[in-house]
C-alpha cells in the first residue's frame, strides 16, 4: 500500500479534530502529493451528496481541502440520530435499514470489514490519507467494538497527533488521561500533543509541556490559537455567538436571520456564509422570544421532521412563526422545514413515527408523504417568478443538494393558494411560494452557498464578503504551518 496515513484523535468531542484534519489535508496536498481524508464512523446529521450516495459533511470539505472528488470511501460509516437512542445507518452512502434496526455494539463485526477495504483501496490509489477519528479514542467502555479509533490507527500504521481544547481547562489531564487509557501498542503510535483553541502567551503554558513529555515521551508540537474566524463550518454542532461575525461592530444590522434550532437539525453548515454577509445578524431560536425580532425565519433541514415538528409545538413555536408571517415577515422552509410548513405529512410506513398523518403548519398549501425510498442527488434548477418577500430570486439559477425522505405535491384543491416557484428537470417541484409571498419552501440544501442567490438577496458586496472556500483552505493551511513545530507535518510522513 503506497499512502502514508497520518491521524487526528481527539480527548473529547469538539476538541478540533475536523477543522485539523482538513487543514492537514490542505498542507499535504500543497506538497504536491496526492491526498484524501477517511473517516471509518460519522455520526453527524450534516451530509453531502457525492458519487454513491451521502456522506458526512466534514469529510466533503476534506475531501474538496486535499483537492480529491469526494466519495463514499472517505466515511464508509455515516449514523444520522433520529432519536436519542436510535440512529438511521448509511453504509456506503446508502441507508441500510438491517444495520439501522441493530443494536450499536452487534454492527461492529459487519462494517469492518466494509471499512478496511474502503481505507485499503483510497491507500493504494493516494499517497497520504489524512484520517480523523471520532469523540475520544479513551472511551474504554467502548474499546471491545471501536471501528473508528485505534483499531482503525493500528490497521493503517498511522502516525497519530492527539489534540485537545484547552479552552475547556485541564488540558495536560485530558492528554495524559487519554494516553494512559490506551495499550503500549497504541501509545506508540501517539507521535504529538496539539493544544488548541489557546489564548494568551504560549510562554505560561511551560513547563506543562515538558512535564507531559517527560510522563509520556510525546512532545507538544503545537499551540494553536483560539480561531473562530476561520471560515469552515461547524461540524458538531451549532454556532454561538463567538463563531459569528455581523456587521454590528461596522455598521448597522439590517437584516436578523433566525435559524430554528431543534433538536435533529440537519446541514447547519450551509448558514456558513450567511455569518460573513453585512449587515446579517445570524441567530438560533430555541424558544418563542428568539423570534420577535426576526426578519427571517428559516426552518432548516431536519432528520426527523415529525418529531422536530412536535417539538416546535410543544415550545409555542408554532404559534410565533403564525404570527410572523400573519404580519408579512418572511419565512423560508428547507427540507425537513419545507415539509413542515405544509398542510400533512403522511407516514403509512411508519418510517418515522407511529403517527399515519401529522399535520403541518398551514403555510404552504402541500402535502408530504413518507416512504422508505430516500432521495439523494445534486440539483439544478432556475427559479420562475416569484412574489413578495422573495421576489429578488425570481430568474436566479441554483444548484444545491437533496437529502430527504418524502415525497411533496402541491394540493390540487387549493392550487390557489400556492405557486410552484422551482421544477427539477423531470417536472418534480422543488420550491413553492404561498400567494401573499413570504413564505417560500424549498428541497434544494445549499441556497446560501451559490454565490448568484447571495447576490440576488442581499447585493454585489454581500456576495464578495464570502470568501471562496479555496480562501478558506489555504487559511487553515498557512496557520497549522505557522504554530506546528518546524518539521513536525513532513516527519508524519516518515516511517
Amino acid at each position: 500500500m503506497r499512502a502514508k496515513c497520518v491521524m487526528v484523535l481527539g480527548t473529547t468531542s469538539g476538541a478540533g479534530k475536523s477543522w485539523l484534519t482538513t487543514a492537514l489535508c490542505r498542507y499535504y496536498a500543497r506538497q504536491g502529493l496526492k491526498v484524501a481524508p477517511f473517516k471509518a464512523q460519522n455520526m453527524s446529521n450534516n451530509a453531502r451528496v457525492v458519487v454513491g450516495g451521502e456522506i458526512g459533511s466534514a469529510q466533503y470539505f476534506q475531501a474538496l481541502a486535499a483537492n480529491a472528488v469526494p466519495e463514499v470511501r472517505m466515511n464508509p460509516l455515516l449514523l444520522k440520530p433520529e432519536r436519542d437512542t436510535h440512529s438511521q445507518v448509511v453504509l456506503m452512502g446508502q441507508v441500510n435499514t438491517e444495520l439501522s434496526s441493530m443494536p450499536w455494539r452487534g454492527r461492529s463485526a459487519l462494517v469492518w470489514p466494509v471499512i478496511t477495504r474502503a481505507l485499503d483501496e483510497l491507500r493504494q490509489e493516494n499517497d497520504v490519507i489524512v484520517i480523523e477519528g471520532a469523540g475520544s479514542p479513551a472511551e474504554i467502555n467502548l474499546k471491545d467494538s471501536d471501528i473508528v479509533n485505534m483499531r482503525v490507527a493500528l490497521h493503517a500504521g498511522a502516525s497519530c497527533l492527539l489534540v485537545t481544547d484547552i479552552d475547556r481547562g485541564g488540558a495536560f489531564a485530558h492528554l495524559y488521561g487519554t494516553w494512559a487509557m490506551l495499550d503500549d501498542v497504541e501509545r506508540k503510535l501517539i507521535k504529538g500533543f496539539v493544544l488548541n483553541k489557546f489564548r494568551g502567551d504560549a510562554a505560561l503554558l511551560a513547563p506543562g509541556p515538558q512535564m507531559l513529555q517527560d510522563l509520556t515521551g510525546v512532545p507538544t508540537v503545537a499551540t494553536l490559537p483560539m480561531w473562530w474566524q476561520h471560515g469552515l463550518p461547524e461540524e458538531d454542532g451549532v454556532f454561538d455567538d463567538r463563531t459569528v461575525h455581523t456587521s454590528a461592530s461596522s455598521s448597522a444590522v439590517v437584516t436578523t436571520i433566525a435559524v430554528v434550532a431543534y433538536p435533529r437539525i440537519s446541514n447547519l453548515d450551509e448558514f456558513q456564509a450567511l455569518k460573513n454577509v453585512p449587515g446579517v445578524r445570524l441567530k438560533w431560536a430555541r424558544s418563542p422570544a428568539d423570534l420577535t425580532d426576526a426578519d427571517w425565519i428559516v426552518l432548516p433541514g431536519s432528520n426527523h421532521t415529525s418529531g422536530d415538528l412536535a417539538w416546535l409545538r410543544e415550545r409555542g413555536i408554532d404559534a410565533a412563526i403564525a404570527l410572523h408571517a400573519a404580519r408579512g415577515g418572511a419565512v423560508l422552509g428547507i427540507c425537513g422545514g419545507l415539509q413542515m410548513l405544509g398542510q400533512t405529512i403522511a407516514d403509512p410506513e411508519q418510517v418515522e413515527t407511529d403517527a399515519i398523518c401529522t399535520p403541518g403548519l398551514h403555510h404552504l398549501a402541500i402535502s408530504t408523504v413518507f416512504a422508505n425510498e430516500k432521495t439523494v442527488r445534486r440539483s439544478q434548477a432556475q427559479f420562475a417568478s416569484l412574489s413578495g418577500r422573495w421576489a429578488a430570486l425570481s430568474g436566479v439559477k441554483v444548484q444545491g443538494y437533496e437529502i430527504h425522505l418524502g415525497q411533496t405535491q402541491m394540493s390540487p384543491k387549493e392550487s390557489h393558494a400556492a405557486t410552484a416557484v422551482l421544477h427539477d428537470s423531470s417536472g418534480n417541484v422543488l420550491a413553492c411560494q404561498n400567494v401573499r409571498g413570504n413564505v417560500l419552501g424549498i428541497y434544494l440544501h445549499g441556497l446560501f452557498e451559490d454565490t448568484a442567490v447571495l447576490q440576488a438577496l442581499f447585493g454585489n458586496e454581500g456576495a464578495s464578503c464570502v470568501p471562496t472556500l479555496e480562501t478558506v483552505f489555504n487559511g487553515m493551511a498557512d496557520y497549522v504551518e505557522q504554530h506546528f513545530e518546524r518539521g513536525t507535518l513532513p516527519s508524519l510522513l516518515i516511517d
